[in-house]
């Protein structure tokens, strides 16, 4: 069973997901929460696996990114994912590089909502298509490491994190690689180590030199 808690000022939207999600026999919606401050209060008792989070949740308030900055410490193991309005690029690399593991849209069916968080919860990024083609764009085609970070790494860990650039969750990583899921992972925690950071994203803007 997938643990799942939401975090959106729409109230009406919050029931409809979670009567879309418990539908399924594999999802369990715990809680949802229409600011970010209550939802600091009660998740990290929760510990919830999943947390879908809308980038804005009201004026004067915290918003969805500054709320998976502050709860990612306090909930390791827990992914995020964004349900959002937002198609801006920036917000984009905001909410990745804050620790969102996933980035969706509402107006994506709940079909593919459903199928993004058992993506996200097997080892993937799940991105709606039209945010994975501007990250595609924005980071361009001809990437090249940064001599500094890539000297902190063993060619096998390379290997790795360049078929990650290339949107491979973990399995199709270990099925090219001819290796278990289990060593992905390993070689995944040892890159974040070496490189002192803590998702995806920022392993690889900081290994490609892009900040």
């Amino acid at each position: 069973m997938i643990r799942v808690s939401i975090i959106e000022n729409d109230k009406f939207l919050c029931e409809t997901l979670k009567v879309v999600l418990n539908a399924k026999d594999d999802v369990e919606v715990l809680s949802f929460h229409l600011t970010a401050e209550e939802a600091l209060d009660v998740l990290p008792e929760l510990r919830p696996e999943i947390v879908l989070v809308d980038i804005d949740l009201g004026l004067k308030r915290m918003n969805g990114i500054e709320a998976i900055t502050r709860l990612k410490p306090l909930l390791p193991e827990t992914q995020f994912m964004i349900l959002t309005i937002f198609e801006d690029h920036q917000k984009v690399f905001d909410a990745l590089s804050a620790g969102a593991l996933g980035y969706v849209l509402k107006s994506d069916k709940p079909e593919k909502i459903i199928n993004a968080i058992h993506d996200l919860h097997e080892g993937g990024s799940p991105m709606s298509p039209s945010i994975a083609r501007k990250i595609v764009l924005s980071m361009g085609t001809d990437q090249q490491a940064d001599p500094a970070q890539a000297a902190l790494l063993t060619s096998r860990e390379k290997e790795v994190l360049n078929l990650i650039s290339k949107r491979r969750i973990e399995k199709e990583v270990a099925a090219e690689l001819a290796i278990s899921v289990k060593t992905v992972k390993a070689h995944i925690s040892n890159m974040y180590n070496k490189l002192q950071v803590r998702t995806r994203v920022e392993a690889l803007n900081k290994y490609f030199g892009r900040g």
